[in-house]
């Protein structure tokens, strides 16, 4: 595959086909997709162009690492939708799921965090200029621990979907950004989860990057009744695998 960004003003025609040729070029049984994936555009400005500089000190990293421990997460972070004076606009959700190992093992005191579109697919940040409307009663940030059982839940609202010019009429299709954490600050997983029915997902480059269709429909979440809270949210359950051959794909840049 080429290593250099596609033009400017390819139409979902050709994106399709760079997709289909990306595929094809995938090696068989890959992970993960590419670092530098043309279709994707902007990840061609996102991975390392040079080889890896190992730490030579990696106590040195550690100590350089932030420290969470239950004190320093509330309720209050899991509740995007009370962390200000008004209510939110948008459909009320709730996200919950559990963290794994490869053994299905639950994962405990992991920190999760979450970062999000509003419901009219803005973020809360400077450098975001959609012309949608911002919310001024939602930020789109939050964390918990994992407890006892691997499990985590967040209370928000669903974001919409935004335009972000990889190539003409391109949008991303609504998706919440997920981090965890391990025991250090090397020890960081950062992906996306989408939900299910979305029209815009077979648009989308950056989902199309995984090449595996069972590792793709990992990153899509499945709508759970029993997570429904009557009068208040619907709910969503997204199961999260840290490795092994049903590991979440982690994600290659930002969008």
């Amino acid at each position: 595959m080429s290593r250099y960004p596609l033009p400017d003003g390819l139409s979902q025609q050709q994106i399709d086909t760079a997709v289909a040729e990306a595929q094809a070029a995938a090696q068989p049984g890959a992970h993960h997709p590419p670092r530098d994936y043309p279709p994707y555009r902007s990840s061609h400005y996102r991975h390392p162009h040079r080889p890896l500089i190992p730490v030579r000190d990696p106590e040195a990293v550690e100590l350089s690492g932030p420290a969470f421990g239950v004190t320093d997460v509330t309720a209050l972070d899991r509740d995007l939708t009370a962390q200000h004076a008004g209510e939110p606009l948008g459909e009320r959700i709730t996200v919950s799921g559990r963290v794994l190992d490869r053994a299905g093992r639950p994962v405990r005191g992991q920190l999760v965090e979450v970062w999000q579109a509003n419901s009219s697919g803005r973020y809360a940040h400077q450098l975001d200029r959609h012309p949608a409307p911002l919310d001024p009663n939602f930020t789109g940030f939050g964390r918990c621990l994992t407890d006892d059982d691997g499990a985590y839940s967040f209370t928000t609202v669903k974001p919409g979907p935004y335009p972000w010019r990889n190539h003409v009429n391109a949008w991303r299709p609504a998706h919440i950004h997920f981090s965890l954490f391990g025991t250090a600050f090397s020890q960081r997983l950062v992906t996306q989860m989408y939900f299910p029915g979305d029209p815009l997902l077979p648009y989308d480059p950056v989902l199309r990057s995984v090449t595996d269709e069972a590792a793709r429909q990992r990153l899509v979440s499945a709508y759970d009744h029993d997570l429904s809270v009557p009068e208040w949210s619907l709910g969503y359950r997204w199961d999260i695998v840290l490795d092994g051959p049903a590991a979440t794909l982690t994600e290659e840049g930002d969008a």
